[in-house]
C-alpha cells in the first residue's frame, strides 16, 4: 500500500496543500482509487464517509482540471446540503494553490448568488439533486462539457427517492464523461444505475473502522438552530472546560463563532482553510501550550490535529456521517483520561442522532441546559470560592492596607467588601445570559417511536411517507374523488392535537407527500416528523399539523412553494 502522497503522481501543489492540512499518509481508499481516477477510468467505491473518499475523488478532479475553461468541468452530486457544503469546502481546501472555483448549490438557499457565480464561471459544482435540476431547467447550469461526475452516497440518494433525478442530471452530461459512484451498500437499484451509466468501472471496496468511545461522556442538548450560541455560552458557564475544540460545518462559521464567543467573554480562535500555514502553526502552538482554551474548527482544518488533554469536544453543528462524529469526539478522552463530548442538536436532526447512537452502540444522554437562575448561583459560588482561596492563603497584605485606608476614611468594612466583590464581578457584564426558547417534544407516532422516525431535511425525499400515504389513502381513492367544497367543509383531523389544513395543489400538479412535508417544514421551520396525515386528491390536498404549529405554518403560507408553484394554504 502506498504510504506517501508523492508516490501517487499528484501535482506538487496538491501534495503541498495536503501537508499544510495535516495529512501524513494516504488512507486505503486514496491509495487504491486516486491512481485509477487519474487515468480517467470509471470507478465504483464501496465506502462510508469518513474513510477518506472525498480526497480520493477530489484530488484527481483537481489534477485533471484544464486551465482557462469557463465551462463546468466536474460535478459532484450529494444527497444533502450538509454533505454538499462539506465536500465543496474540502475541494476548495485541497485546491487552494490552484485557485479552483468551487460552488455548492442546494435547496433552501437564494438562487441569485448561485446563478451569479455560475454565469461568471465555475470549475467544480457540488450540489443536491433538486437544486441541480432547478438550475438546469433555468438554463443557467450547463453540464454539456463536464468531464467528471461523482455520485456521492448513492444508496442514501436512493433511499430519498432521488434516483430519477440523478438519471435526469446524467442525461445532461456528455457520454464521454468519467463517472465515479460511491455507496456504503450496493442494493439492486444502485447496481442497475451503475450498469446503465458507468463504462467498465473498477470496483474498490474499503472497510470502515469504528473508533472506541468508551472513555468519553457523551451528551446532547436539543435546541433550535437560532439558540445554539446561547446554549453554548450557557454550557461554558458551568462546564469545567480546560481545553475545548468546537466543530462547525463551514470555515465562515468557524470565524463567526470564534468572534461571537470572544465578544461574550470566552476568548476563542478559528482554525480553518483560510489560515496560512504559519498562522495555523501559531494557533495550534498556543492551543497546545494552554495559552488558548477554545478552538473553533472545521473537519478539514482539524485533520492531523493530534493534541492530548482536550477536556471537551463540542459539536456545534452535528456532522452528516456517524464516522465523522466518532473521529471528532475521539480527540478527547485520550491517554486513559476521561473526556466530554457535547452536541447541540436541532429538532430536525433527531434522526441523525439516532444513526450516530446506532453506529457507536451507545446512547447519547439528553441534557437540560442550565437556567438563568442556576447560572447566576453558579457565578456567585465561583466568586465566593475564589475569595475563600485567597483568605486561606493569607497573602493579601497590600489589599489589607487598602481596606484599612478606606475604613479610616469612614467606610464600613462590610460595605468595602461588597464594593470589592462588585468590582471583581464586573467582567460578568460581558457574559449576558441570552434567553432560549423551549423545544417541544415530538408527538408520539402510531407507526414508530419518535426517535425512530426520520427527521426533516429539505433535500430529502419522503419515500417512507409516500408508503404511509399509500396505506392511509387507498380507501379514499377507491371511493372516487369528492368535490373541493365537500372536502374543505367535511374533513377535520380525527387525531387529537392536530389541525387540518387544505392546499390548492393535488395529483394533477404532480404533488407528492414528500413535497408537502418538505415545503411546509422548511418554510415554517418545524420538524418534518411532526406532520401528520396527508391526503392528496386530484386538484387539492389535505395535511394535518400539530395545533401548536398551526399559526406558525399559516403565517408562512405566502412563502411556501411546491415545485415552483405558489401554495394557497388555509384551515380546512
Amino acid at each position: 500500500m502506498t504510504t506517501d502522497f508523492n508516490e501517487l503522481n499528484l501535482h506538487p501543489q496538491l501534495v503541498q496543500a495536503l501537508v499544510e492540512l495535516g495529512y501524513q499518509a494516504p488512507m486505503p481508499i486514496q491509495s487504491a482509487l486516486i491512481p485509477v481516477m487519474l487515468t480517467g477510468r470509471d470507478v465504483i467505491g464501496q465506502a462510508q464517509t469518513g474513510t477518506g473518499k472525498t480526497a480520493a475523488f477530489a484530488l484527481p478532479i483537481l489534477q485533471n482540471l484544464v486551465d482557462g475553461l469557463v465551462d463546468v468541468q466536474a460535478l459532484v452530486v450529494a444527497p444533502t446540503r450538509e454533505l454538499a457544503l462539506q465536500v465543496a469546502e474540502a475541494i476548495s481546501a485541497y485546491g487552494k494553490h490552484f485557485n479552483v472555483r468551487v460552488l455548492p448549490v442546494y435547496g433552501g438557499a437564494p438562487y441569485g448568488p448561485q446563478i451569479g457565480k455560475l454565469r461568471r464561471g465555475v470549475d467544480v459544482v457540488v450540489g443536491t439533486p433538486g437544486r441541480l435540476i432547478d438550475l438546469i431547467e433555468r438554463d443557467v447550469l450547463d453540464l454539456s462539457r463536464v468531464r467528471t461526475v461523482v455520485l456521492d452516497e448513492a444508496d442514501e440518494m436512493l433511499s430519498m427517492g432521488f434516483i430519477e433525478d440523478i438519471e435526469k442530471i446524467l442525461a445532461e452530461t456528455p457520454a464521454t464523461r468519467q463517472t465515479a459512484l460511491f455507496s456504503a451498500t450496493m442494493p439492486a437499484e444502485i447496481r442497475r444505475l451503475a450498469d446503465s451509466y458507468l463504462k467498465n468501472p473498477k470496483f474498490i471496496a474499503i472497510e470502515s473502522e469504528q473508533i472506541t468511545v468508551d472513555t468519553i461522556e457523551q451528551r446532547c442538548y436539543i435546541v433550535h438552530a437560532d439558540d445554539k450560541l446561547a446554549a453554548l455560552t450557557r454550557l461554558f458557564e458551568v462546564e469545567e472546560v480546560t481545553s475545548a475544540l468546537i466543530f462547525v460545518r463551514t470555515r465562515s462559521a468557524s470565524g463567526d463563532l470564534a468572534n461571537e464567543l470572544t465578544l461574550r467573554g470566552f476568548p476563542a480562535e478559528a482554525l480553518n482553510g483560510d489560515l496560512s500555514q504559519d498562522a495555523r502553526e501559531r494557533t495550534l502552538s498556543r492551543f497546545r501550550q494552554n495559552q488558548l482554551t477554545v478552538l473553533v474548527a472545521t473537519d478539514v482544518a482539524a485533520r492531523g490535529l493530534d493534541i492530548d488533554g482536550i477536556s471537551h469536544v463540542f459539536n456545534f453543528d452535528l456532522p452528516e456521517d456517524p464516522e465523522i462524529y466518532v473521529h471528532r469526539i475521539g480527540r478527547t478522552g485520550r491517554a486513559g483520561k476521561a473526556g466530554i463530548a457535547i452536541s447541540l442538536v436541532t429538532p430536525s436532526e433527531r434522526r441523525r442522532l439516532a444513526q450516530i447512537e446506532a453506529f457507536t452502540r451507545r446512547k447519547v444522554s439528553r441534557g437540560t441546559l442550565p437556567t438563568e437562575e442556576e447560572i447566576r448561583i453558579y457565578r456567585e459560588k465561583q466568586v465566593v470560592n475564589q475569595v475563600s482561596v485567597w483568605l486561606q492563603r493569607g497573602r493579601c497584605r497590600r489589599e489589607r492596607e487598602l481596606v484599612a485606608e478606606l475604613q479610616a476614611a469612614g467606610y464600613d468594612v462590610l460595605d468595602i467588601a461588597a464594593a470589592a466583590l462588585k468590582v471583581a464581578r464586573a467582567e460578568e457584564k460581558q457574559r449576558p445570559i441570552a434567553p432560549i426558547s423551549a423545544v417541544p417534544e415530538p408527538l408520539p407516532a402510531r407507526t414508530a417511536r419518535p426517535d425512530q422516525r426520520p427527521a426533516f431535511n429539505p433535500e430529502r425525499s419522503g419515500t417512507r411517507r409516500e408508503r404511509l400515504y399509500s396505506e392511509r389513502s387507498r380507501n379514499e381513492r377507491s371511493q372516487g374523488e369528492r368535490s373541493q367544497s365537500e372536502r374543505s367543509q367535511g374533513e377535520r383531523s380525527h387525531e387529537a392535537g392536530m389541525v387540518r389544513l387544505s392546499l390548492d395543489l393535488g395529483r394533477q400538479h404532480g404533488i407528492r407527500p414528500n413535497d408537502i412535508v418538505g415545503a411546509i417544514a422548511f418554510h415554517a421551520d418545524i420538524p418534518g416528523n411532526v406532520i401528520g396525515k396527508i391526503s392528496i386528491y386530484d386538484r387539492t390536498s389535505l395535511v394535518d399539523v400539530p395545533e401548536m404549529f398551526a399559526a406558525q405554518v399559516l403565517a408562512k403560507a405566502g412563502m411556501v412553494r411546491i415545485r415552483r408553484q405558489p401554495l394557497n394554504l388555509q384551515r380546512a
